[in-house]
């Protein structure tokens, strides 16, 4: 659970505040003042500062240096009235993570605590690179394989340079860990550290959402809004799934690769700044220069290191150390002893083809852990995992859930021909899973990301794009 301490004078916002981030899960720690703030995070360091900046004694900008002075990690998020908008963009430069205008809105603040929690954690959490099953913490890049081993030296290459990095792989192999790997043993590594995932963020929105904007640059911009590049100013920014990035964004990108600038929307002059910028993708992007979908320029400024990460296929020799590992972390979390697997069941795991990668390999021990209620796990306890529903270990069929899925996607194939089929089906398979989760949380969008594994924007962003609300999805069920 995630610890956050709000530092107002105003007692109402204060409680108040307390009582909604309560609601969503959080731990919460309050302060009245800048200087009772800096002891508070000296007796026990937040996950989060949320912070006001006029206070009686020193001011939030103080404050913020001297957190800084603290932990320069610490994710401070500041809360201004629109009168100290400036004041809010300086603290922002200073090294503040964002800021929000007062009164503010509670979806878009909830949003930004969300984001402020993940970078803190991504930051100070340490990723290990080729540690053991019993030592590997929750973030360690796992696998001993000669093409394993070819990362690592890569990762430790790049990482003290400034290099733009590409990496390449599929989904589930990997490439975030990498990314922070990077990032932790850079010269920026006291400086931010932002990930956007270039899907998650409707298009409408991921212009202004990376380069901020103007006032009055378009219909409800009330003030000014600085964007992530300028956020991360001095460290560095992960742009995942860049291989779907529009054009028309790529082009800025570029830019700021070339002339270490950006414009906000709506703005009249360049703003400098210095990010390093990691990029990752699992998309074929030389088919997507073929097919002018990828600017050439951009292919080229960003693949001046790329870091290929293996799919699991290609390294079945890491498979047993994956085992090990998912089955002694996911104990440690679940606070269980480890009751092991037998061999059977290992040799299935082990023969299994594995598509969606390490990321698929961790959560079906992680399912297996829980269907096999603390003995050893077996065959069937594996099959139920990938299956999603009990299956005979002797009955080579599939599972109702399975075949009533199939015939479904036979029907969907036969009807007509669509040259968007496959998106189309994910579509609709994805419309189901989030609708369920939100009907199950009675709407609870926090909660339903939380069940789903994704962050709550990446949720919302779903929601957004299925144009799916509460009542729609308890019709659909």
């Amino acid at each position: 659970m995630a610890e956050i301490l709000i530092v107002d004078d105003d007692v109402q916002l204060r409680q108040s505040f307390a009582r909604l981030l309560g609601e969503e899960g959080y731990d919460v720690r309050m302060a009245s003042s800048g200087e009772a703030g800096i002891q508070a995070v000296e007796d026990h360091l937040p996950d989060l500062v949320v912070m006001d900046v006029r206070m009686p004694g020193i001011d939030g900008i103080e404050t913020l240096q001297r957190i800084q002075a603290i932990d320069a990690k610490l994710p401070v998020v500041i809360m201004t009235a629109f009168g100290t908008t400036e004041t809010a963009i300086e603290a922002t430069k200073q090294g503040a993570f964002d800021y929000v205008l007062k009164p503010f809105d509670v979806g878009d603040m909830l949003k930004i605590i969300e984001q402020a929690v993940s970078a803190g954690r991504m930051m100070h959490q340490q990723v290990q690179m080729g540690a053991g099953p019993e030592t590997g913490g929750a973030d360690a890049i796992i696998g001993q394989s000669p093409s394993m081993q070819k990362v690592y030296k890569a990762i430790g290459r790049v990482a003290p340079t400034d290099a733009t990095v590409l990496i390449r792989g599929e989904s589930g192999t990997g490439k975030e860990l990498v990314a922070r790997a990077i990032y932790q043993h850079s010269q920026r590594a006291g400086k931010p550290f932002l990930v956007i995932n270039c899907v998650a963020i409707p298009e409408t929105l991921l212009e202004s959402e990376l380069f901020g904007y103007e006032r009055g640059a378009f219909t409800g911009a009330a003030s000014r809004r600085v964007g992530k590049f300028e956020q991360a100013h001095g460290g560095t920014v992960f742009l995942d799934e860049i291989g779907d990035m529009p054009m028309s964004i790529q082009a800025k990108i570029l830019r700021l690769l070339q002339e270490r600038s950006v414009e906000r929307l709506g703005g009249q002059r360049p703003i400098d700044v210095d990010v390093r910028i990691i990029a990752a993708t699992n998309r074929d992007l030389e088919r997507a220069l073929e097919d002018e979908r990828f600017r050439e320029d951009l292919y080229y400024r960003l693949k001046v290191v790329t870091i290929k990460m293996p799919p699991l296929k290609e390294r079945k020799e890491d498979i047993p150390l994956l085992i090990d590992y998912f089955l002694s972390r996911f104990s440690r979390e679940m606070q269980i002893n480890n009751p092991g697997i037998s061999d059977e069941a290992r040799q299935g795991v082990e023969q299994h083809f594995w598509p969606g990668n390490v990321r698929e390999l961790g959560n079906t021990i992680k399912k297996a852990l829980i269907f096999s209620r603390g003995y050893p796990i077996q065959a069937g306890n594996i099959y139920q995992a990938i299956a999603g529903e009990s299956r005979d270990d002797n009955d080579g069929g599939g599972t109702d859930l399975e075949t009533a899925g199939r015939n479904w996607i036979r029907a969907m194939l036969a009807s007509e021909e669509n040259p968007d089929m496959f998106n189309f089906l994910m579509d609709q398979f994805g419309r189901m899973v989030v609708g369920e989760a939100l009907n199950l949380t009675g709407g609870n969008r926090s909660r339903a990301a939380r069940l789903l594994g994704m962050s709550r924007p990446t949720l919302q962003a779903r929601i957004e794009k299925y144009n799916l609300s509460l009542e729609t999805s308890v019709k659909s069920s």
